[in-house]
């Protein structure tokens, strides 16, 4: 991993760890699979800390932009797919 995650750094230390877990759960899916549970109890922590949505593009475009990894696909899939489920993307 040669990226930095993006952030606010007004947030606190709880908060930066809980975006960098979300972060990291993306990750999960396109080098191997994150459940889907986990996957959105991550996404919706992510949403109590980053509540608007033109913040939340913000942030994940950049985050894709540095990484090549895109959080929306994560969730989309995450939506298609039945709770219990596996989420695994390819880059």
């Amino acid at each position: 991993m040669e990226y930095q995650y993006p952030m606010d750094y007004t947030w606190s230390t709880d908060e930066i760890v809980d975006v960098i877990k979300f972060f990291e759960s993306v990750e999960k899916a396109y080098e191997s699979r994150v459940s889907k549970e986990d996957f959105m109890k991550t996404y919706r922590r992510f949403k109590e800390i980053v509540p608007g949505k033109a913040d939340e593009k913000n942030y994940t475009d950049e985050f894709q932009v540095s990484s090549g990894y895109s959080a929306y696909l994560v969730l989309k899939r995450a939506k298609e797919i039945e709770d219990g489920g596996w989420i695994t993307l390819k880059k």
